[in-house]
């Protein structure tokens, strides 16, 4: 593999124009047919295999005319809205004109199939009425809503009703604009990179290349909506993802460029080396994410690894884009890549036998191994002690931010109709020689419920197969009480209810349901998916670097920064600690698939950093047989670059934590607290202290196991012919350097 990419380093530097046209075409050519017919996001969840979805394909079946969208117009009057002390109500004749104007006009849009009557609050200050739509939401969306809110500014001008638009149709359109957080991350990114590199040049390259592989992805994305639905959350989550690990990526490469081109080595020959040696960490991480993602399959739902291969398709493009166009650029660059420096700012690695702060670090730990090993499990064991209280769950209208109409709409209807009618239960029911006077005894059962605030009377479709019956819960959809209700209806009351009913069969369903049945599918999958993609982490490392130790080792320590991440989340968002820093506005479960996605995505980021530090190590011990002064000397050598690393990853996904989305605020916060655990504590404090307490421990392998393992070599070097230098450069006699990249071939 490194002889491979080594030829393809050359070949793209030797090729520059025709890779950089080529490049260019598909950018271009992948974005502009994507603009012609791409397809749009969708919010749409099928689960295959719950109750939840049994119920909407039911729904779906039986009732036609509910196969089209839906919304809800809010109207109310606010508490003296006509004045100090005035009792103005929904029924004051203004109103009441303002409020038939609109229903009116919203009953003669296009695709609207019925327009419900106005139901009230006891206290006739806030009312509601369904519109029902003859197509799906994804023909229609955008137009409709387009046309919603033009009623409602209307209304809402009048000065005497205020309208806000709820249901599904304008919770899918009313999506909040991009807020540009990723111009955040990437300022940031170029300041660190300037520092790393004291180059604009050598800074430019990492940025230009990740904005290009961003783009083509989120083209990419745009196609495959086309075709299959598509998360919203999706191209967010890739953008953050693919931002962080193509700069990354390329940031290693031409770190490893800039010290071949030092050591005196030719363009070519530089960029060659680098492909060959850091393009392979870099291919080796890009798929371990990409298969790690893939196992997302094991939660059964087709949107969540929709997701996740959107997120994969990002990476792939990443590894695709520094493995080709970067080393053109470099091509390009030449030895010009340290032009336009930057006053005051050296850049690159230290003075050649002088001791860095690193090495002394390194010293430190390796002096008193057991008091950092203590505390660093100490401190991840205590970020993470709130994930034993984790509550899987589903954002909804109630999380977002005030600013929409949708959330606006949310509150009014809680206040007044109770917290429980934004998640009502849609109790789909096959009626299998019963009638709707069979139901009655259901209905009564339901109702005596503690949990439930009211039942509506069954409906039944035209021709009697089967019935709807609507029930609104006590408590909001995002409390626990909801969950322990919907599970109480399933395994007792309707069982109970209908034991002297015979012939109808019920499912309890709706949005609140589905959700609840999605969290509590993907938690049964959770532990499955973790022990898969650990059990992949070890026998990949194992390949890597001939060891049983440190896979295992690893594999602990990326269990404990992953946990520690998930901590931070539910400490946060589920328990509220420190919300108004973060801008969270309400408690709120954790979503449902973030744990798994968030696992999948950290275990091929801390393999990136686990690699290239190890890599380093093991070079050092096979050059000098000393675990001790291996370790320091990997450390020194690579903290530089892995600070630089982690400091862009962290800055790109801590940016999107200033957004009003509640999931990618959440995925943003547990990226960036996960990496900068994983290069802090692990790295850097962990690592080193178990590998001084292990000792020849570490490189240890039973000769049976070494036998039938593929040997994977990772930024060794191996197979790779002599170096060519620069005429009257390069070493005379073979040095360190020169020894340090075979030594891996053992």
């Amino acid at each position: 593999m490194t002889s491979f990419l080594y030829r393809l380093g050359r070949a793209a530097i030797r090729r520059r124009r025709l890779t950089l046209l080529v490049w260019a075409i598909v950018a271009v050519g992948v974005i502009a047919v994507a603009q012609a017919g791409g397809g749009e996001t969708s919010d749409r969840f099928e689960i295959p295999g719950v109750e939840a979805q049994r119920a909407l394909d039911v729904l779906e079946e039986d009732f036609p005319s509910a196969a089209g969208t839906s919304a809800q117009l809010v109207f109310a009057v606010e508490d003296g809205g006509g004045g100090s002390g005035s009792d103005i109500t929904l029924s004051d004749p203004d109103a009441a004109r303002a409020i038939d104007a609109a229903l009116a006009d919203v009953a003669a849009q296009p695709d609207v199939g019925n327009v419900g009557e106005l139901q009230r609050s006891p206290d006739d200050r806030i009312g509601y009425a369904d519109v029902q739509y003859d197509r799906p939401s994804e023909d229609i969306r955008d137009q409709a809503y387009e046309r919603l809110e033009a009623t409602a500014d209307a209304t809402n001008q009048s000065g005497v009703v205020q309208m806000e638009l709820g249901g599904d149709l304008p919770t899918e359109a009313a999506q909040e604009p991009p807020e540009g957080q990723e111009i955040i991350g990437l300022v940031v990114a170029v300041i660190v990179l300037l520092v790393a590199f004291g180059s604009v040049i050598a800074m430019g390259l990492p940025i230009g290349l990740a904005l290009v592989g961003l783009a083509t992805s989120l083209g990419l994305i745009t196609l495959v909506a086309a075709v299959v639905d598509v998360n919203t959350v999706a191209p967010t989550l890739a953008a953050m993802i693919g931002l962080g690990v193509g700069i990354d990526y390329a940031l290693f490469i031409v770190t490893r460029h800039r010290e071949n081109l030092r050591a005196g080595m030719t363009v070519e020959e530089a960029a060659g080396r680098a492909v060959a040696t850091s393009g392979a960490a870099v291919l080796f991480a890009g798929v371990t994410v990409i298969i790690a993602i893939c196992g997302l399959a094991i939660a059964g739902i087709t949107a969540v690894t929709v997701m996740g291969l959107m997120a994969g398709l990002t990476v792939a493009v990443m590894v695709a884009i520094a493995l080709t166009l970067l080393p053109a650029l470099l091509g390009f660059a030449g030895h010009r890549i340290d032009a336009l420096r930057v006053p005051g700012l050296r850049g690159g690695a230290g003075v050649p036998g002088r001791e860095s702060m690193w090495h002394r670090w390194g010293r430190q730990v390796s002096a008193h191994p057991w008091r950092y090993l203590v505390g660093g499990v100490l401190a991840l064991g205590l970020l993470a002690a709130p994930v034993f209280s984790m509550r899987l769950g589903m954002t909804d209208n109630g999380t977002s931010p005030t600013s929409m109409t949708t959330r606006r709409a949310y509150d009014l209807l809680a206040d007044g109709f109770g917290p429980g009618f934004n998640g009502p239960l849609l109790l789909s029911i096959e009626l299998d020689g019963a009638t709707v006077d069979d139901l009655a005894p259901l209905e009564s059962a339901i109702a005596a419920d503690p949990g439930v605030q009211a039942v509506a009377p069954a409906q039944a479709n035209d021709d009697g197969t089967a019935a709807v019956l609507r029930v609104i819960p006590t408590s909001a959809p995002q409390d626990e009480d909801t969950t322990d209700l919907v599970h109480r209806l399933r395994d007792g009351v309707i069982p109970q209810a209908l034991s002297d009913a015979p012939g109808a069969e019920v499912h309890v369903g709706g949005q609140t349901a589905l959700f609840i049945d999605m969290s509590d599918k993907i938690s049964s999958r959770l532990l499955w998916f973790i022990g898969a993609v650990i059990l992949l982490s070890v026998v990949l490392l194992m390949m890597v670097f001939r060891s049983v130790a440190v896979p295992l080792k690893a594999a602990v320590m990326n269990l404990l920064s992953i946990g520690a991440a998930y901590g931070v989340i539910v400490a946060v968002f589920q328990w509220g600690w420190l919300k108004g820093l973060f801008g969270v506005e309400e408690t709120v479960p954790i979503v449902s698939f973030m744990p798994m996605m968030l696992f999948a995505i950290l275990f091929g980021l801390s393999m990136d950093y686990e690699v290239f530090l190890l890599s380093r190590v093991r070079e050092e011990y096979l050059h000098r047989r000393n675990n001790d002064a291996a370790v320091i000397e990997g450390i020194s050598a690579t903290a530089r670059v892995i600070t630089s690393a982690a400091l862009i990853m962290i800055s790109v996904f801590a940016a999107f934590v200033l957004g009003d989305d509640p999931i990618i605020k959440m995925f943003g916060l547990g990226l960036a607290t996960a990496v900068f655990i994983d290069a802090t504590i692990v790295r850097i404090v962990l690592v080193p202290a178990t590998m001084k307490l292990l000792g020849e421990w570490n490189w240890w392998l039973p000769g049976w196991l070494d036998r039938r393992l593929p040997n994977l070599d990772v930024e060794g070097g191996t197979g790779l012919p002599e170096p060519e230098y620069e005429p009257g450069r390069g070493p005379a006699v073979p040095t360190p350097d020169r020894i340090r990249e075979p030594a891996l071939a053992d």
